[in-house]
């Protein structure tokens, strides 16, 4: 059996390691390399001096066999890297005409004069073999030195994600002879990880040895990957599908999607198969739930509208809460958001409305009500249901679990199609 491909990712940018900026182009690189059966053995973040740039190549090339790096290829002195790599494999930079040409080319679609050092971007490693950016200046570059492959590439998320998904990953599946290996992703809702885990125990426990599961939490959400290798026999995807139906049966509806979609994705594709629409009425979310909602897609073809009815008076005038319901129970109550869920669905004229009403923190609790009680209400034509949930953390971290409670309570509770 062959052996498994490994890679290291190094980040480069002082603006990582003040936190300036948040590494988002690891978690792409993990993702895509898992799905090509590469397996990541470190993620390192450096600053922009040559030496400690130097120290990561050095270091990385004894425990990967594909080292990716992202960041300083930009045309300011402060951009590094490539500089760097031509010391690093002992050669000399020479004009690419093809890269010149696309620098041109983005040039002239903006009506400007290409910069000399815009066009310095297009002298590369005479060693390298040069990686287009079909979204930028700065191309990537290609590196194969005693057995190891390194990629250069720029740290602007959406050229890197580019540059990988066309050039580098099918240049790493041709390079690489790599063993079969498959992924199936389940979601849950509803249940936390322990009590997930004690649920699906003897599933687990009967899993094939080259099949592997991981658990992998989110807020309100667990994620299930199961993983499977190469064992010599065939149809290894339809055999993993095949350990599917028994985790079905255990888990029921806390499943809502078996691909990896987010919640409001797979509620978006409910709605849209039902043929209904929905609309939303938030106050302590401010607009969150209905911006998940609308972050989708297509979203059009079910969302109709949102009421952010954060004041009481628009709680009134807007959504026809009754002052006296509020004078009696309180904004964050059952009655008032039962109120605000109808109200929502009648004057937007949609199928179905939801509608939350809480305290999000980190002040505005009382005795009765502390932060982080939370009502929310879903209403179709024929009922509303209420559910209280308190959950406390920070207020941002408050206002997305709440939002993703509001998603699940929409996925089981949304009719039949008919």
């Amino acid at each position: 059996m062959q052996s498994v491909p490994t890679a290291e990712i190094i980040t480069i940018g002082d603006e990582l390691l003040y936190g300036q900026v948040i590494d988002t182009n690891s978690a792409f690189l993990g993702q895509e390399l898992g799905k090509l059966g590469i397996r990541v053995r470190q993620i390192t973040s450096v600053s922009d001096r040559a030496d400690e740039i130097v120290t990561a190549l050095d270091l990385a090339r004894t425990r990967a066999n594909v080292v990716l790096t992202t960041g300083g290829l930009g045309p300011t002195k402060d951009d590094l890297t490539k500089h760097i790599l031509t010391r690093y494999f002992n050669t000399e930079l020479v004009l690419d005409e093809p890269s010149l040409r696309n620098v041109e080319a983005i040039f002239a679609r903006f009506n400007r004069p290409v910069t000399e050092v815009n066009r310095q971007q297009a002298f590369l490693p005479a060693s390298c073999v040069p990686v287009p950016n079909a979204m930028g200046t700065a191309p990537g570059m290609w590196f194969e030195d005693q057995g190891t492959v390194f990629v250069s590439m720029p740290g602007v998320p959406f050229e890197m994600k580019r540059m990988m998904t066309d050039t580098v990953l099918p240049r790493l599946a041709a390079h690489f002879q790599v063993p079969p290996i498959e992924h199936i992703v389940v979601q849950t809702a509803g249940l936390g990880e322990s009590m997930l885990a004690e649920q699906i125990a003897d599933w687990e426990d009967a899993l094939p040895a080259n099949v592997k599961l991981a658990y992998l939490p989110s807020l309100g959400a667990v994620r299930l990957r199961l993983t499977g290798t190469d064992d010599g026999q065939p149809n290894l995807r339809g055999r993993m599908e095949a350990l599917l139906p028994a985790l079905r049966e255990k888990l029921g509806q806390h499943i809502f999607a078996e691909t990896d979609i987010p919640l409001e994705q797979a509620v978006g594709q409910l709605l849209a198969a039902r043929g209904l629409t929905v609309g939303t009425a938030e106050s302590c979310t401010g607009g969150y739930l209905a911006h998940k909602l609308t972050s989708v897609a297509g979203s059009s073809r079910y969302f109709r509208g949102s009421f952010i009815a954060y004041h009481n008076d628009i709680k009134i005038n807007q959504l026809g809460v009754l002052p006296e319901t509020l004078a009696a129970h309180g904004a964050v109550s059952e009655e008032v958001v039962r109120q605000m869920a109808e109200g929502a669905r009648q004057r937007l004229g949609t199928d179905v409305a939801l509608a939350t009403s809480g305290i999000a923190g980190p002040d505005g609790g009382s005795e009765e009500k502390p932060v982080g009680t939370f009502w929310l209400a879903y209403a179709d034509a024929h009922r509303t249901v209420a559910r209280k949930i308190v959950f406390n953390r920070s207020r941002q971290l408050n206002i997305e679990y709440v939002t993703h409670a509001l998603l699940n309570l929409l996925r089981l509770s949304v009719p039949a199609a008919e």
